[in-house]
């Protein structure tokens, strides 16, 4: 007996020491697959904690009917890999081109099968630290000043083993069913239960709580076979392409929306859930009320007693009883397994599904942990697609390069190029770039310029939200200036009760480049770097306070900015009157007659053609240089106004030939020199 509690308790010792790790990371699915990867790529100690026995387990069951409304383009036209995420809003970022998920389905909306499987491979060939069959059923904080942020954070899983990490990461995604309870509510079929066979609701009459995705998707799933289906929501519905947010209703889903406006029986309504009340009769039908007639009602009387609104409105829309209705609500966020200590709370409003976080994904309420995923959104919702694969991939990676500066050094990665690359940088990422083109008026590109504006340094993917502490986060100094490019859509064009298809839609000269409405690049300039206050009282729906100077690249129909004068050329305009400089190239004729002529040459020049670098002329490309009007025609003419015969024309072989020099022998030579 006593080895027997020896053993025992050596093993409760044992389970109740702490496993540390620098970084903890809850949940494997994509955002936690993720930050792994970086986490690993960067050699740093890490665990992924995932509750279920394999990767994407909330993909295992969601949706409910296995389309992915995520598309998965498999042809752009183009080999660019950076250009080709754009358009593929389901893989994950990696070096391994293996792990594209082109490879794993040729479907524009995959099966969410086939993202298991991703995930599961993704986990797997990368060989990412992941400890599954592990749930985390409590977090809460250990005060200790050596510590990376003055805490650590103490975890237990469902055995009651701990751990110990230094920073904590959460990618659980939101997987909470949100529910309105009422009277009547335990009638109620749940999205996560209800049966996906459509047979199951032949010739019955439906009534689906919620106009978001899953209620239309389970909608379209019994459209053909129901009576009749009803949908009700507080708000109205908000069709993506009008709102440019991926999350409002796509036009995969939206058949109800037909079936409605053409007669056909369906029929969406408007009306505050919390005020129902569902009341099932004695043959099984389900009738809607109001709960003030259940709150004004006999409780002694019967439930035929009970007064339902068409006794006082005949016409009363949903008169007619259900057999079933169905809660789509989408999802909230779980903080059950958080202790107080971490001061983990709900937003407020629309975002109270999302917990309190900054514009850098970390928590409001304590410092070192850090949402990301689809729990991060209230960074951006309804604005961008940080809670999507294809929009979080890269938040994620910006998330780990701040944690990389702040505990390990890593300055955010940049390169610095000559001033007179500026121009084609910016053409270059805002024509390839998917972070960028993703997370619009979310993530920027920071140029922060050298002294006396000769260089800049380019930072790719900053979060704009906390562009104030850009110093501070990312290890890079901005004393000279900064331009920060970005995308936007036009500041009235999106919203669900825009017509996106009016005639005239789009702007197509650069003059009016201000007034685009469609996706397209915007460049801030500020001669110095904004400050916490200026980011608090910029103006509404911007993403930046008021620059120094900025410059709109007119909206382009093929999303390809590169045409000279409608894109090129006015962006080097404005880049020159921000930094007072002249930022085109010449040729070396051109910069050995300003050398003469002026006091100050351009930067082409002076790092150049004064350098020694460039390339050497030809008298092709001289004469393409004058057909374009680059040059001056320096060809001597006759009075006529005819070329004169030029003894540069033709190839050097061909003017060697025809100009050769008769070979004296050498010993006339020594005879020259001694006469």
């Amino acid at each position: 007996l006593s080895l027997a509690l020896y053993a025992g308790s050596l093993c409760a010792a044992s389970r109740a020491a702490f496993l540390y790790h620098d970084y903890c990371v809850i949940g494997a699915g994509p955002s936690g697959l993720q930050v792994a990867y970086f986490l690993q790529q960067a050699g740093r100690d890490y665990i992924v904690f995932e509750r279920s026995h394999a990767p994407g387990s909330f993909f295992a069951l969601y949706p409910r009917h296995r389309k992915l409304i995520s598309i998965n383009k498999q042809y752009t036209g183009k080999s660019n890999s950076e250009f080709n995420l754009r358009h593929d809003w389901n893989s994950l970022l990696s070096h391994d081109r293996r792990l594209l998920f082109r490879h794993y389905s040729h479907d524009f909306f995959p099966n969410a099968d086939a993202m298991v499987h991703y995930l599961e491979d993704f986990a797997s060939l990368l060989k990412l630290q992941v400890q599954y069959n592990t749930a985390i059923i409590h977090v809460m904080l250990e005060r200790d000043e050596q510590a990376w942020n003055g805490h650590y954070f103490l975890l237990t899983d469902q055995d009651r083993q701990n751990y110990k990490c230094s920073s904590l990461l959460v990618a659980t995604g939101m997987w909470v069913p949100n529910v309105v309870n009422f009277p009547g509510s335990e009638y109620v079929e749940g999205y996560e239960t209800v049966s996906i066979n459509p047979e199951d609701f032949a010739g019955q009459t439906v009534l689906i709580l919620g106009r978001g995705n899953s209620a239309f998707e389970t909608a379209e799933n019994i459209l053909g076979v129901t009576n009749f289906i009803h949908m009700v929501s507080r708000s109205r519905v908000r069709l993506s392409w009008a709102t440019h947010y991926v999350g409002d209703l796509r036009a995969i889903n939206n058949g109800l929306l037909d079936t409605y406006q053409l007669k056909s029986l369906d029929g969406l309504l408007e009306g505050d859930l919390e005020d129902l009340a569902i009341i099932k009769d004695k043959k099984g039908k389900l009738h809607i009320t109001l709960r003030f007639y259940l709150e004004n009602r006999n409780t002694s009387a019967g439930v035929d007693s009970i007064t339902l609104p068409q006794d006082e409105l005949d016409n009363f829309a949903t008169r007619a009883p259900y057999d079933r209705v169905i809660r789509c609500l989408g999802w909230k966020f779980d903080f059950s397994i958080y202790n107080r200590s971490l001061r983990l709370m709900p937003g407020k409003g629309n975002k109270k599904k999302y917990p309190q976080i900054k514009p850098s994904y970390e928590s409001r309420g304590t410092r070192g942990l850090f949402i990301l995923g689809t729990a991060s959104h209230s960074v951006d919702f309804r604005k961008s697609a940080g809670g999507f694969i294809h929009g979080f991939r890269y938040t994620t990676r910006a998330v780990h390069r701040l944690l990389e500066n702040r505990h390990h050094g890593v300055r955010w990665p940049s390169t610095v190029y000559p001033i007179t690359q500026l121009t084609n940088s910016i053409i270059k990422r805002v024509n390839e770039a998917s972070g960028l083109y993703q997370m619009f008026s979310v993530l920027a590109d920071i140029i922060l310029l050298r002294e006396n504006a000769t260089a800049f340094e380019y930072l790719e993917e900053y979060p704009v939200g906390v562009l104030a502490e850009l110093e501070t986060q990312t290890g890079r100094r901005a004393p000279n200036g900064l331009f920060v490019v970005i995308m936007e859509y036009g500041r009235n064009f999106s919203g669900a009760d825009k017509d996106v298809f009016y005639y005239n839609r789009a702007v197509g000269e650069a003059q009016h480049a201000w007034q685009s409405n469609f996706l397209h690049p915007v460049i801030y300039y500020y001669k110095h770097l904004p400050t916490e206050r200026e980011m608090k009282l910029r103006p509404p729906d911007w993403p930046l306070p008021r620059p120094d100077a900025v410059h709109h690249i007119v909206e382009d129909f093929l999303t390809d900015w590169t045409a000279p004068n409608a894109h090129i050329l006015p962006l080097r305009r404005f880049l020159e009157n921000c930094l007072s400089t002249d930022l085109r190239n010449f040729f070396a004729e051109s910069c050995f007659f300003f050398a003469f002529t002026r006091q100050k040459l351009p930067p082409f020049c002076q790092q150049g053609y004064v350098g020694m670098q460039g390339l050497l002329g030809s008298e092709g490309l001289r004469r393409h240089a004058v057909e374009a009007g680059l040059l001056e025609d320096y060809t001597p003419r006759d009075f006529s106004g005819d070329k004169m015969p030029d003894s540069r024309e033709g190839s050097q072989d061909q003017l060697l030939r025809d100009h050769a020099i008769p070979v004296r022998p050498l010993q006339h030579l020594v005879n020259a020199k001694d006469e």
